[in-house]
């Protein structure tokens, strides 16, 4: 992530914080006051991002997915189990390839 795109993030977060309407131009006020120079096109994204999401409903959502996950923990690792043999066949064909290269090393010393 850019110096850029993070001051966007905290510029977006102040003014949501503040109750104040998040634009292109306050993000871009804020960034000019914390002397942070970024792309142009950085506060514009991130006040349509704005416009399109509540960023409040946005905070106090970030572990609703990671809560989410720890409920279908026993679904994955069933399925994890089911792929462990798929992974040590790979690795039996490594070894025969680590193998043909040996010997081919060996042909040229």
């Amino acid at each position: 992530m850019s110096t850029g795109e993070l001051a966007c993030t905290y510029a977006t977060l102040i003014l949501a914080d503040e109750g104040i309407p998040i634009t292109a131009e306050k993000i871009a006020t804020l960034l000019k006051a914390a002397n942070v120079e970024c792309e142009s096109y950085w506060p514009g994204l991130f006040a349509k991002l704005a416009e399109k999401k509540n960023i409040e409903d946005l905070i106090m959502n970030v572990g609703v997915s990671g809560a989410a996950a720890a409920v279908d923990a026993p679904a994955v690792a069933g399925s994890a189990a089911a792929a462990a043999p798929a992974v040590e066949e790979k690795k039996e064909e490594t070894k025969e390839e680590e193998s043909d290269d040996d010997f081919v090393s060996g042909l040229f010393d």
